[in-house]
């Protein structure tokens, strides 16, 4: 049997000094990712966290009935926030900037047990500066949340692993996964990362780890049967056609093609490191490579054999992985030079020249119409409330998918459409049991719209100027 050496045991440093690293650069990746993060306008996907959020709680239980189950804790989570902080986009992409700063730190933390400072808060670095994280930072969605969830779960399995602690832990361990995938249910992919670790390091763990994971499936089967009847929501997934190879390699977690190709490149000089070397952050390596490769690889086979399922977004949670074989291979090509000052100069180049590449991408997340292709539903509402007045008749484009309804306009920023006449609505979302509004077809309004005398018309852009 083959089991790896033991996280190596350090000289213990002071609580301040240990936790000082994790907490500074979680604070800097919070303000990283919240700066100018409200520049870009609202898109479909947050449209439906902040509509949502912005229903009574008596029609968000209808609404979860029926569709976004899975989501149903993160929108009670908007709910509580808006209800205090309002919809704009500063307040309700505020907790994913937070969340990203805490999977950092947890990124930190994780790497810390297993290896020196140096490492850690290289891996901190590389977490804070990856487009994935600068991304997930700007969105009113849940992925933030889950992507700190997931690490934060890790390192409470390495802290349990490394204490052999008594069953009643692993029964906690298992409490945090089943909440995890409340919050998010692909989090439950993690619970088979961590068993290949396991299988590979820890061996003599695995029957206390899966009287946890036994917990852990038992609490998390209602959410799994809720996002198993309501899986219809996701069928849009099979004309996307998300599963290719550029989104895998690229958007996934590098958002540009260099940003890829020299990450890429580091995470292979990591694992050629992992194989020639025993050392013990190899482990952390191990660790990170089965958190990267699983659950890319379940969402990809079950998208092809199962149900449409894959998206980029959905492998958020895998963000701090890549950031640790990324530091691992910064760090690896630093020490295969022999003068300690030379390694200096070489780690610090390599962490300038991954800041650069990523930081056209960073600009270009926090553009007044990075989201979706091109939203600006903020720039339509601000002419409508410049231009429009009270009593004036508006119709909007129905030829659209929801997700791009101009609609959703009036809906996120609803101050700019007061006192205008919405013809074609039927039932206000707020009064469904789905995600959007009930419309009557165009050709239906001619009678309301023949008592209008001045009718805005909202439709989605083609990308030409013609008429």
């Amino acid at each position: 049997m083959t089991v790896l050496a033991a996280p190596r045991t350090l000289p213990p440093p002071t609580r301040a000094r240990r936790i000082r690293p994790a907490l500074v650069l979680g604070l800097v990746g919070t303000l990283v990712g919240f700066l100018s993060s409200w520049n870009p306008s609202y898109w479909g996907d947050e449209a439906a966290s902040v509509m949502s959020a912005t229903r009574p709680w008596p029609s968000l239980a209808r609404e979860l009935s029926t569709i976004d189950g899975v989501h149903g804790v993160y929108y009670a989570f908007l709910h509580v926030w808006t209800s205090v902080f309002g919809t704009s986009e500063l307040a309700t992409r505020l907790p994913s900037a937070i969340a990203a700063g805490a999977m950092i730190s947890g990124t930190v933390v994780l790497v810390r047990h297993f290896s020196d400072d140096r490492l850690a808060v290289l891996a901190g670095v590389v977490a804070i500066v990856l487009p994935r994280t600068t991304s997930m930072a700007t969105e009113a969605r849940s992925y933030a949340m889950g992507a700190a969830a997931a690490v934060w779960l890790t390192v409470l399995l390495v802290v349990l692993l490394r204490r052999r602690v008594s069953s009643r832990w692993w029964v906690v361990y298992g409490l945090a996964m089943a909440a995890s995938a409340y919050l998010f249910l692909y989090l439950g992919l993690l619970l088979a990362v961590h068993a290949a670790y396991l299988l590979v390091a820890h061996r003599d763990a695995i029957r206390s780890w899966a009287r946890g994971a036994a917990v852990a499936a038992l609490l998390a089967a209602p959410m799994v049967l809720i996002g198993y009847t309501q899986r219809e929501q996701i069928d849009f997934l099979s004309r996307r056609n998300y599963a290719t190879l550029p989104n895998v390699l690229t958007k996934q977690w590098f958002g540009s093609v260099p940003v890829a190709l020299l990450c890429w490149a580091l995470i292979l000089v990591a694992l050629g490191w992992m194989l020639w070397q025993r050392r013990s952050e190899t482990q952390v390596a191990l660790l990170a490579l089965a958190w990267l490769i699983i659950p890319t690889a379940a969402l990809l086979v079950g998208n092809t054999t199962v149900s449409p399922m894959y998206n980029v977004r959905y492998l958020t949670f895998s963000t701090p992985a890549a950031a640790i074989l990324v530091a691992v291979g910064i760090n690896a090509v630093a020490r295969l030079l022999h003068r300690s000052q030379t390694r200096t100069v070489a780690g610090t180049a390599l962490v300038v020249i991954l800041v650069a590449l990523c930081a056209p991408v960073y600009l270009a997340q926090r553009g007044p119409w990075a989201k979706d292709g091109g939203s600006d539903w903020r720039g339509v509402a601000g002419y409508m409330q410049s231009n429009a007045v009270p009593g004036d008749a508006v119709v909007f484009d129905q030829s659209t998918k929801p997700s791009r309804d101009p609609r959703l306009a009036m809906r996120l920023y609803p101050d700019s459409f007061i006192g205008l006449r919405d013809v074609a609505l039927v039932t206000p979302f707020t009064e469904t049991n789905g995600l959007w509004d009930t419309v009557a077809p165009l050709a239906d309004t001619t009678a309301a719209l023949a008592t209008s005398t001045d009718v805005w018309a909202i439709e989605l852009s083609t990308g030409s100027t013609i008429p």
